[in-house]
């Protein structure tokens, strides 16, 4: 994704998919979505557990929806 996932409106309707680990998510999945994001990592870490990832994002939909 070009955006990171709280730079991104996550308040509307919103169906969630996450990538495989390291792998990421396939070229058609990736097409067929609305629109994709990512998680910046720092230091020597190249990708999420993908229910990390999953508990991440939905954090930031949370927080976003209770403003």
């Amino acid at each position: 994704g070009r955006e990171t996932f709280y730079e991104s409106d996550l308040k509307g309707p919103i169906a969630l998919v996450i990538g495989s680990e390291g792998e990421g998510m396939g070229k058609l999945v990736k097409e067929k979505c609305d629109f994709v994001v990512k998680i910046p990592m720092k230091g020597n870490i190249s990708s999420l557990n993908a229910s990390v990832a999953a508990a991440v994002i939905m954090y930031e939909i949370l927080k976003q929806r209770e403003k």
